[in-house]
């Protein structure tokens, strides 16, 4: 847990979630990097069978949100070892961060960053483009951590879990719309 009530380390919070954010920051820019290195595989593809494939991708992610068909996304089941943020909290605290913002090392629940994935590697877009968006799928990531630092709430992870399914939910439509209305 990055924050606790209890919290008696010699570092602030706040110094924890700037070192967090910067490891998430870090690994969604490297996870870019390595969709848009790869990207390039799918140049010789006809921009009509890329476009094709984002959309079934993006339909299959709607409909697997809504519960109409059962599509295991990739995972990797491990948690993160407690002890990586007990040893040294710093370099802890930013190793959590890269590993969170890879995504590769943590279960993303939700099928939009995968179809978003899928989409960066198939439409071989500009490499500043590409980096921005794993930063900005890191900021996202810090945003759960910031608002929990900032809010102070007991109560908040109760209200974000009731609210979580409708937001994955509304989060897979819009990007369907979003990457129909970009691609056709």
């Amino acid at each position: 847990m990055l924050f606790s009530p209890g919290w008696r380390a010699p570092v602030r919070q706040g110094e924890v979630l700037a070192v967090f954010t910067s490891g998430l920051l870090l690994g969604g820019m490297l996870s870019a990097a390595v969709i848009w290195l790869l990207s390039g595989l799918s140049a010789p593809l006809p921009h009509w069978a890329r476009a094709s494939a984002v959309l079934a991708a993006a339909a299959a992610g709607v409909a697997r949100e809504f519960g109409l068909i059962r599509l295991p996304l990739p995972q990797n089941a491990r948690q993160i070892p407690p002890d990586v943020l007990q040893t040294h909290l710093r370099r802890g605290t930013l190793q959590f961060g890269f590993e969170l913002g890879t995504g590769v090392r943590t279960y993303v629940s939700a099928t939009a960053p995968y179809v978003l994935a899928l989409a960066l590697l198939l439409a071989h877009e500009s490499l500043p483009l590409t980096l921005l968006t794993g930063a900005a799928f890191a900021l996202g990531r810090a945003l759960s951590a910031a608002l929990t630092y900032l809010a102070r709430d007991a109560h908040r992870d109760t209200a974000i879990a009731t609210r979580m399914p409708m937001t994955k939910t509304a989060t897979a439509a819009i990007s369907l719309s979003a990457l129909a209305l970009l691609l056709l």
